[in-house]
């Protein structure tokens, strides 16, 4: 039986609230407040490091985000306890925001860039899963393959890199939310 754990229950409930909101209130400009907006232009908030993971661009990457989260994520949860992944979450998140924000600020001076989505915890939990259980296999909806935790993280990764038809997804979130995770599971015997 699948079993989703307190933390991520309470974390999908308030991304979904998130993306309900956004799109019965428009003109509240949820998504606008939360997104992380570029270093440096008038909208950057030093909060959006952390709001961005709660605001989802659109329903398929809600889901997508939520649905590995609630897999992975519930498997970790159960496995570290609530403290414990609820740090390691908030220090993917975090961490994949300000490496983000730094790549993309000189990597793009004059792009005027905006981030939402959960997507660099999930590579942080992927990376965490890959690392604790590189043996297990996992079967995946899209694609329909099943693969070992080790390569978890770069099928998924290659896959998301191979669909951005539009340039809109944040690499680099992506990479620093797995970079967090690697130190956080290497280094810091997570």
């Amino acid at each position: 039986m699948f079993y989703i754990s307190p933390l991520i229950k309470n974390i999908i409930f308030v991304c979904i609230a998130v993306f309900i909101v956004q799109k019965l209130l428009p003109d509240f400009q949820l998504i606008e407040r939360m997104a992380l907006w570029k270093y440096g232009t008038d909208l950057f908030r030093p909060y959006q490091l952390f709001t961005y993971i709660f605001a989802h661009g659109s329903l398929g990457h809600l889901f997508f985000n939520m649905m590995t989260l609630a897999f992975l994520g519930s498997f970790l949860e159960m496995v570290w306890g609530f403290k414990r992944f609820m740090i390691y979450f908030l220090a993917t998140g975090i961490g994949a925001s300000i490496i983000y924000t730094l790549l993309e600020y000189f990597t793009e001076p004059y792009s005027v860039g905006v981030m939402v989505g959960a997507s660099g915890v999930i590579y942080g939990i992927l990376m965490a899963y890959g690392m604790m259980y590189p043996d297990r296999e996992t079967s995946l909806m899209f694609p329909p393959i099943t693969v070992k935790g080790k390569y978890l993280v770069l099928v998924i990764g290659v896959f998301t890199y191979l669909v951005d038809v539009s340039g809109e997804i944040a690499h680099f979130a992506h990479l620093g939310g797995a970079v967090v995770g690697f130190v956080m599971i290497k280094f810091v015997r997570f």
